[in-house]
């Protein structure tokens, strides 16, 4: 028997009834449920503990089962327990199932009949439609999804890794202050978006968790107002969108809105990128609720210690036991669903360090998991992020095992370059080599250019506005005395902490916005950034509103025709990039005899990395073959609160240097790139200069 065969007309026909429904037994090898030509669904469900299984059918809304059916035992192959009901219609259909088993603690069995649990293959989950509304009050219950979406014609992107710009953001979070869009809040808002991630420039979006989440889950109040999982790092199904997020009423077509939004993405060639938490779940810890995985098989889902407890890599209470066979098939299976299904382009792994532990907790050398995802045949061009580091203390940036497919983001350059940046002369040497690549961390040879996912802000910390706004956190307002989130932030304030009126202050936090911005543009590897950024949206000095759902992590977009400046900027250094293929690493070797990548500071070619000043200059060369010229840029930094006087290093004879970006000057940009009469040039303080290196012509400096 294969669902194949109903392609030649193959009828399945009951075999026996139970609580008046006609069943039969139904297709072991295709977890989760469906729905079947000759009427009725098929239900497929797995558990090696458990020593009996029900499913539970409700209507639309209801706590109470209209029908349960015992699965006999005979319907049960190996572990997995598979049915096909008849006569009955996925409209307004519900389903979750009931184990029996050992109650075990001190071994991990936590089987108790009376738990109701949600179908960890479930496409979609009941009760969670409307934000901020709880409907489960009995546990969790899933929906049939019927898949009839049309894709038109279509092709995978597979746009270069290195040639992306990926724009980081919360759907939710994204419009719901956004007077211009209907759908606030919505994928269907997020489409209305999409002109202006074109008019940004950007090439892709890196969604946080869209799996579904109940938001509810820790809900609280902090002086009068409610804090809820707003982020959604909790998932409670991985196989399931999540249905807040859809602006229309899907039933039975969950994921619709979804998919409609990354066609026209992808119409426009940008990327899909989802942030995906395979680490651990929405259960928690011995006091969590149970939802799927701890009344199905909670020894096998859950690394647990000897007595039978929960090891906590992931600091939230529970982590995923990620390399046992059972969870390594689901988390592929689910990313090939993914992938095929709504045609994502890549997805970036929270805390992935723990998806190469062992059951015991200890790293392995080459993780089970990490290594069949890296030669999926189905995942072959899916971009593979990792956050290569977990919250057990396992750090792994630049020793993440890729297998040469997986990058990284690499936290040492956001580490390195914010310190760099606000004034941290000692770090010139390092700051120079993350510029440049992070090659002594990503061996060229071994892991190429497409490793380092370079970034200076993401969801998690400070925007890179209060980078410059802030000296310390203020997360006050999550209720924890303001003892969460990160003390290492490497900020600057400027000189006044939070919101000024001082129109100097002002200047300089929007220059240091701008010298963050061109430098990460003009680095080697993948730049990242978080949305907002581009006009200076604030969090009020927040660097972990996880629990946020109000104005604090909400885009502000009065903000942007305030700072439209620094909108502009970004366009034009993310367009700057687009133009320069020897940032990209895009080129082929200099045919003038141009160092690929150089080093220099106060006088050219740095040998030794020694910046004893502080100011760094880094110098890309390369021949572009499709404009049949060379690609020079040369990028100065300068994080020092006084001017310095630069040489900058010769070009080939019938070549100048051209001014493009100058932060230290209130016009920073020059769409028509100003003539140097001169190696000799005058650097502001904290301040960046972008030159290019090109034939004569061109608008006169002097």
């Amino acid at each position: 028997m294969s669902i194949e065969g109903f392609e030649f007309g193959y009828h399945l026909e009951p075999v026996e009834t139970i609580n008046g429904y006609d069943v039969r037994p139904g297709f072991y090898e295709h977890l989760g449920a469906m729905a079947i030509p000759s009427g009725g669904v098929c239900f497929t469900i797995a558990s090696k503990g458990g020593t009996s299984c029900e499913l539970l059918l409700f209507h639309k809304g209801e706590n109470k089962p209209f029908v349960i059916i015992p699965i006999p035992k005979s319907y049960r192959v190996g572990t997995v327990y598979s049915i096909i009901v008849f006569g009955i219609s996925v409209k307004n259909l519900e389903y979750a199932y009931r184990f029996d088993g050992p109650w075990e603690p001190q071994k991990g069995l936590l089987f108790n009949k009376d738990n109701v649990l949600l179908d960890p293959y479930a496409k979609a989950v009941a009760g969670q439609r409307e934000w901020g509304v709880h409907l489960n009050t009995k546990g969790y219950k899933a929906r049939v999804v019927k898949n009839d979406f049309d894709w038109g014609p279509w092709h995978e992107l597979d746009t270069p890794i290195e040639d992306l710009v990926i724009y980081e953001l919360h759907v939710r979070g994204f419009t719901i202050q956004d007077e211009s869009v209907e759908a606030k809040g919505t994928f269907a808002g997020l489409k209305e978006k999409i002109p202006y991630l074109k008019e940004l420039g950007v090439n892709a979006v890196e969604l946080m968790p869209v799996f579904e989440f109940d938001e509810l889950s820790g809900r609280r109040f902090h002086n009068g107002k409610e804090l809820v999982n707003y982020w959604g790092y909790g998932s409670t199904a991985f196989f399931a969108p999540n249905t807040s997020y859809a602006n229309a009423i899907e039933y039975n077509f969950e994921g619709r809105e979804f998919k409609e939004l990354i066609r026209e993405l992808h119409n426009h060639d940008i990327e899909v990128i989802l942030d995906v938490v395979f680490n651990h779940t929405a259960e928690g810890n011995e006091e969590g609720p149970f939802i799927s995985f701890k009344g199905l098989d909670n020894n096998i889902y859950y690394m647990l210690n000897p007595d039978g407890n929960y090891y906590n890599f992931s600091g939230t209470g529970n982590t995923m036991n990620c390399n046992h066979p059972v969870v390594r098939r689901m988390i592929v299976d689910c990313l090939r669903y993914w992938v095929t299904t709504y045609r994502i382009d890549g997805f970036r792994f929270d805390l992935a360090s723990i998806l190469g532990r062992d059951e015991s907790g200890e790293p392995l050398k080459n993780p089970p998991l990490i290594e069949s995802l890296a030669f999926d045949s189905i995942l072959s061009n899916t971009k593979l992020i990792a956050e290569a580091w977990d919250a057990g203390g396992l750090y792994q940036v630049g020793s993440f095992p890729t297998f040469n497919r997986w990058s990284e983001w690499n936290g040492q350059y956001r580490d390195t370059l914010r310190e760099y940046l606000k004034g941290g002369l000692e770090s010139a040497a390092q700051a120079a080599k993350r510029i440049a690549g992070s090659e002594d961390i990503y061996l060229t040879e071994e892991r190429g250019l497409k490793t380092s996912i370079n970034f200076l802000t993401c969801h998690d910390g400070f925007t890179l506005y209060d980078l410059y706004s802030y000296n310390e956190k203020h997360n006050e307002a999550n209720g924890w005395d303001n003892t969460d989130g990160a003390n290492d932030n490497r900020s600057w304030n400027c000189g006044v902490e939070g919101e000024t009126t001082n129109e100097e202050v002002r200047a300089l936090r929007k220059r240091m916005i701008k010298n963050g911005a061109g430098v990460l543009f003009c680095s080697r590897g993948t730049p990242m950034f978080l949305a907002g950024d581009e006009f200076c949206n604030t969090q009020y000095g927040n660097n972990n509103p996880y629990c946020q759902d109000n104005e604090i992590s909400w885009i502000s977009w009065k903000d942007l025709e305030k700072n439209k400046d620094i909108f502009q900027y970004f366009q034009f250094m993310i367009a700057f990039r687009k133009e320069h293929p020897v940032l990209r690493g895009r080129t082929k070797m200099s045919s003038q005899g141009l160092p690929e990548i150089s080093f220099h500071s106060l006088q050219p070619y740095v040998r030794d990395m020694n910046f004893s000043n502080g100011v760094v200059g880094v110098q890309f060369a390369g021949y572009d073959e499709d404009k049949a010229e060379e690609d020079i840029v040369l990028i100065y930094v300068n994080p020092h609160w006084e001017s310095q006087n630069i040489s900058l290093p010769s070009l080939p004879a019938q070549k100048r240097y051209y001014i493009v970006v100058n932060t230290g000057l209130e016009d920073s940009v020059y769409h028509e790139p100003i003539r140097m009469e001169s190696e000799e040039c005058l650097i502001g303080s904290r301040s960046i200069i972008i030159f290019v290196g090109k034939k004569e012509g061109g608008k006169n400096n002097g």
